[in-house]
């Protein structure tokens, strides 16, 4: 596993602070599910969805800060999917959209650094702002992924408090040490931010907005947040500013997907709802700069 060659600037913390300040707080997913390609008049196929990420960049640039395809809708085209999703990396970065790609990868070793390269280095088509990633085979098997984040001024987006019932009861269980996995994983991630020296460090998490708190202090992670759950899961504006009301301002990302989608194929709809969700998080959600 090698770094690109000497990035600078700022890390991936830093950078999404930078764009929120710009446009207000909030990541909306490009999930070209079969169900929004037909609801959308396309087909299911590679045109389809080109076609479908098209409209999604021209109704969210300069409206919103993030954008988080969901890899998997992209794979299960194969390889023509894959180049899709490439390009709409490619078009994200020449808008000055910032790009979590949603693959939730994990895994040991080489193969872990494997997965850094793919989702991390520049010499990758498909290397995105941030990654997320699943850290049950323990949060130190994601160093490889996490090392190349920092160098190459990327980020890490580790799922510690996801609101699907299956997992609530692994991420709550109780560890030896006498604090839930979720919380010793935050802790973890706060660990690791405060070791790089950064503002806001490489290193985000996922923690569902759906949730009630959990002991840890998110006000301490010392990364970006990213909050699925609002809109079309349940979760409003209130409940974004109940929960990480202590997280500095810029770090926190609601995230919704199929409440702004099914406003397409319309690309003025879409952006239409994409600006209204923001108005009703700009209400409770301080911005950097207190704007």
């Amino acid at each position: 596993m090698v770094a690109d060659a000497e990035v600078p600037g700022a890390s991936f913390g830093e950078r999404v602070v930078e764009a929120v300040a710009a446009t207000g707080p909030l990541c909306v997913g490009v999930d070209p599910s079969r169900a929004l390609l037909e609801g959308w008049g396309l087909g299911d196929d590679a045109p389809g969805l080109r076609e479908f990420a098209q409209r999604c960049l021209d109704a969210l640039a300069g409206v919103v800060p993030v954008i988080k395809p969901q890899v998997a809708f992209f794979e299960r085209h194969g390889a023509a999917g894959l180049q899709v999703l490439a390009e709409l990396m490619a078009g994200a970065r020449e808008r000055r959209l910032l790009v979590i790609a949603d693959a939730k990868r994990a895994d040991i070793g080489s193969t872990s650094a494997a997965y850094a390269e793919a989702w991390l280095s520049a010499r990758s088509d498909l290397a995105a702002d941030a990654v997320t990633a699943v850290p049950y085979l323990g949060l130190g098997a994601l160093a490889p992924m996490a090392e190349l984040a920092v160098a190459n001024r990327r980020g890490l987006v580790v799922v510690v408090r996801s609101s699907n019932p299956e997992g609530r009861p692994i991420q709550e269980a109780v560890t030896s040490l006498g604090e839930s996995v979720e919380d010793l994983l935050l802790g973890q991630v706060a660990a690791a931010n405060a070791a790089e020296g950064r503002s806001v460090g490489s290193i985000g998490v996922v923690v569902g907005a759906t949730l009630e708190p959990s002991r840890f202090d998110l006000g301490t992670l010392g990364g970006v947040v990213l909050a699925p759950g609002v809109g079309a899961q349940g979760a409003g504006a209130s409940d974004v500013a109940r929960l990480f009301g202590r997280c500095a301002p810029g770090t926190v990302l609601p995230s919704v997907s199929r409440s702004v989608l099914v406003n397409g194929p319309d690309v003025g709809r879409l952006r239409a709802a994409a600006r209204t969700t923001l108005d009703e998080l700009a209400q409770v959600i301080v911005r950097p700069g207190g704007r």
